[in-house]
């Protein structure tokens, strides 16, 4: 690609399960030609290669090691390894992820065994990914969870996966020009709270200041348009709603 082009295109948009027609937590970010995958749960490998059809992404990132967020990492480590290795087999795909995710992966197909297909970096650890300053933030949730924050000369994007509320959540999205949020709650459950709705999300990117708030992870069967009208309650600027396939401009 050329030119700076800077754009998320959302994969998928489902919490826990897909819905008919979409797909689990999944996000393409384009930067200047480099592009960095952002989870890619249940059904969000199709849309991904529909949207990479002259190549396979530069590097993936994996919030956590849940299912909805990185089963079909499985499905592009096959792809990796029967197209780019089949000419040059010492190649890796980077994979930035907990360590859980590799065990996952590995459940799924242990041969090839996954760091055989990627060269696996551990996310609690900042990193220079391509063009961007990738910064961890550890994020209440079931499993170890990190939000991250992805940063290159002009362009700031932070993206919490699965969280509960957390004071950090200013911090990940501090001035971000786009916040992805979990919205995934329509009611505050007890505590401890490992998810939130779109109204904390509204709030959290408040407290940030972030610009431009991404509404992400609903719980199949959510209103959407219903979520995004309490976030907007809690937010000033403008509130999007993820819809598979849906291309943002940065």
């Amino acid at each position: 690609m050329g030119g700076a082009v800077s754009r998320l295109t959302v994969l998928g948009s489902c919490g826990a399960w897909p819905e008919a027609g979409r797909a689990c937590a999944g996000f393409l970010l384009e930067h200047n030609g480099f592009r960095v995958v952002l989870d890619l749960g249940y059904g969000a490998a199709p849309r991904l290669f529909a949207h990479c059809r002259d190549g396979l992404p530069d590097a993936v990132i994996v919030t956590h090691e849940h299912p909805d967020h990185c089963a079909d990492v499985s499905a592009l480590g096959r792809v990796w390894h029967y197209t780019v290795q089949a000419g040059e087999p010492s190649a890796r795909l980077p994979l930035h992820c907990t360590p859980g995710t590799v065990r996952r992966l590995e459940a799924m197909e242990p041969r090839p065994h996954p760091e055989t297909l990627f060269e696996v970096h551990d996310l609690a650890e900042p990193a220079d990914i391509g063009p961007f300053r990738m910064t961890p933030h550890l994020l209440p949730h079931h499993q170890p969870n990190f939000g991250v924050r992805l940063t290159a000369p002009g362009l700031t994007m932070a993206y919490t996966g699965d969280t509960g509320p957390s004071p950090r959540l200013a911090d990940l999205g501090r001035d971000a020009d786009l916040f992805i949020c979990d919205a995934t709650l329509r009611t505050q459950p007890p505590e401890p709270r490992y998810l939130m709705t779109a109204a904390e999300a509204g709030h959290w990117a408040a407290q940030a200041g972030a610009r431009r708030l991404l509404l992400t992870h609903f719980w199949p069967g959510t209103d959407r348009p219903a979520a995004a009208e309490e976030a907007r309650a809690r937010f000033g600027g403008e509130v999007l709603v993820a819809e598979e396939d849906l291309t943002i401009e940065l």
